[in-house]
């Protein structure tokens, strides 16, 4: 009996293994994320006001201004957290525990930065 429950968390153990995301996921999921915010952006864009009238005309336009929104946020987010792992490096004393108002502040002024790039304004 021992025997079988020794090779069962054997097995546990093995296929519960740490597994390490491939080294360009994140350039990937940028560029899926920029693409899919792009592309919410023109069908957005592709929407005549006087089409609007209608509400069976809604569907698509709010599905695309609820992905591109979702996209956006998840696209600023993941530059945003890059950004702070990166200068995590250049200043070790500053860690998630220990964060206080500037480091709060850093971050939304990189959040509102990172934002108004995204929408072209400067």
């Amino acid at each position: 009996m021992s025997e079988a429950v020794s090779s069962f968390e054997a097995l546990l153990y093995e296929a519960l293994a740490p597994v390490e995301p491939p080294a360009d996921l994140a350039e990937r999921l940028e560029s899926t994320l920029t693409a899919i915010t792009e592309i919410a952006a023109d069908e957005l864009e592709a929407w005549e006001l006087s089409a609007m009238r209608d509400p069976r005309n809604w569907a698509r336009p709010a599905a695309a201004l609820v992905v591109g929104s979702a996209a956006g946020t998840a696209l600023v987010l993941l530059r945003a957290r890059r950004r702070a792992q990166s200068s995590r490096g250049r200043f070790p004393e500053l860690s998630l525990r220990g964060i206080d108002r500037r480091a709060a502040e850093r971050a939304l002024r990189e959040l509102g930065r990172e934002t108004r790039r995204l929408l072209g304004e400067r």
